[in-house]
C-alpha cells in the first residue's frame, strides 16, 4: 500500500480544526492547508524551521482553554529535537502535535532524514517524556489517532508517514504580516 498523502490527511480532519489554533511549519505543510481553505485561526510559521513546536507550546500554554494543534515535519522536528523534551516538561493538555514523516526535507531541496533509516519519531517523543504517541500510515488510522487525540486531553505526539510529495509551490498567497495580524486578533478573542 502507498503512503498517504500528507494533503489528503490534512483534507480528512480539516472540519477538526475550527475550535483550535492552528499552527504550521514552513513549505509544503503551510501551502497544502492553505489550499484547501484559509481560516483566521491558521498560523503558517514561514521562516522558521524546526519551531513550529515551540511557537505551539507558548501558545498552549497561554491559552489553556484554547486547543492548539501544530502540523510539523519530520525535517522540522530533527531540527529541534530538543523541543520534544521541553514539550514533555511543561506536557500541556491542549496541545496536539502532528509530525508528518516524509522521509525528507522536501521543502528545502528533498534531501533524506533519518526517519527513512533508524530514527522512530513516535519513539522518541515517548522517551523524551511525551505522555501520548501514536503513528498512522493510511488516511483511516490519521483520523482515528487525531480524533482519539483531541478526545484525550493529553499532550500527544502524532507521527503520520506520508509520501514525499508536495504542492507546485511551497509558498502561501497569504502575506506574512497579515497572516501574524488576523491569528493575533484570533487569539486576543479566545
Amino acid at each position: 500500500m502507498p503512503p498517504m498523502k500528507r494533503l489528503d490527511a490534512l483534507r480528512a480532519v480539516y472540519d477538526r480544526l475550527g475550535d483550535s489554533a492552528v499552527v504550521t511549519i514552513m513549505g509544503a505543510v503551510a501551502a497544502e492547508l492553505q489550499s484547501i481553505g484559509h481560516r483566521p485561526n491558521f498560523f503558517y510559521l514561514q521562516h522558521a524551521m524546526g519551531l513550529a513546536s515551540s511557537v505551539g507550546l507558548g501558545i498552549a500554554l497561554s491559552k489553556p482553554a484554547v486547543p492548539v494543534v501544530v502540523f510539523d515535519g519530520d525535517g522540522s522536528l530533527l531540527m529541534n529535537l530538543g523541543g520534544l523534551s521541553t514539550l514533555a516538561r511543561y506536557k500541556p493538555a491542549n496541545l496536539i502535535h502532528v509530525v508528518f514523516d516524509n522521509e525528507s526535507l522536501l521543502s528545502v531541496g528533498g534531501f533524506p532524514t533519518a526517519t527513512g533509516t533508524c530514527t522512530r519519531l513516535a519513539e522518541v517523543a515517548a522517551a523524551s517524556g511525551v505522555p501520548r504517541t501514536a503513528c498512522a500510515t493510511t488516511i483511516d488510522e490519521f483520523v482515528t489517532e487525531f480524533t482519539a487525540a483531541q478526545s484525550a486531553g493529553e499532550l500527544t505526539t502524532l507521527v503520520a508517514k506520508v509520501d514525499a510529495v508536495g504542492p507546485a509551490a511551497f509558498v502561501t498567497d497569504l502575506g506574512l504580516l497579515e497572516n501574524r495580524f488576523q491569528f493575533q486578533r484570533y487569539l486576543q478573542a479566545r
